[in-house]
């Protein structure tokens, strides 16, 4: 099986992480979450000579969808939006703090609820509903190469924010114990911000996952005969 190549390109002001991926030597590819600097992009997708056959959207929070219309109507690709954001990518005031933008608002041609299973640029890719961080947050699993597409859930140390609107923190609890349960933990994750990690780094160390981590017995509990012979 071929191996898989992510690109990550760090862009605009808040250092969102978009990404192009595809796999090693592959002519076609897809973008995921190009949330600013659309030349910049261009250029990136230029000098790898390959053909954007989707753009993908995690979630529609202005710093990962600011440059899906320019790099839309550049590359020709088809646009995937969680479905329950729609309205705020087709009119990006919507979600635009002042003092960023301005940013140009675009129709997505494909919405996603999660649950669907793509084939795209030869990759097969799950669609996994991943709300708290925001309400039709998705993440994109490539199960074949032991990766996720996790915008912003799960970082290098920390998760996403829940003090935004319509985020909600037991929401990405349960989203995070669900990913953790049902993918591997040598799961690659690369994430909205910050560095690339795996599931596994990130339940052994990250201070918010400690919840979720396996409970182990006390030294009391495993000094103990089993059968309790001994006991007072």
């Amino acid at each position: 099986m071929s191996r898989l190549d992510v690109r990550s390109f760090t862009v605009g002001p808040v250092q969102e992480n978009a990404y192009i991926v595809r796999l090693v030597g592959a002519a076609r590819a897809v973008l995921i979450d190009p949330g600013d600097e659309p030349d910049r992009l261009s250029r990136a997708i230029d000098d790898l000579g390959v053909q954007i056959e989707a753009i993908l959207i995690t979630h529609c929070h202005f710093d990962h969808i600011g440059a899906v219309a320019p790099l839309a109507r550049a590359t020709g690709a088809p646009v995937y939006c969680p479905a329950l954001e729609r309205p705020v990518l087709e009119d990006i005031r919507l979600g635009t703090p002042p003092g960023f933008g301005p940013f140009e608002s675009h129709v997505p041609e494909h919405t996603l609820a999660g649950g669907e299973s793509l084939s795209l640029a030869d990759l097969d890719i799950e669609v996994l509903l991943t709300p708290g961080h925001s309400p039709g947050h998705l993440t994109f699993s490539l199960p074949a190469h032991v990766a996720m597409l996790s915008g912003d859930v799960l970082f290098q140390g920390s998760i996403g924010r829940t003090d935004l609107p319509f985020a909600d923190h037991p929401t990405l609890e349960r989203t995070l114990a669900t990913l953790i349960a049902t993918l591997p933990p040598e799961t690659t994750v690369y994430p909205g911000h910050m560095g690339i990690t795996t599931l596994g780094r990130e339940l052994a160390t990250n201070p918010f996952l400690v919840e979720l981590r396996p409970s182990r017995p006390s030294p009391v509990e495993q000094a103990a005969p089993a059968n309790g012979a001994g006991a007072s």
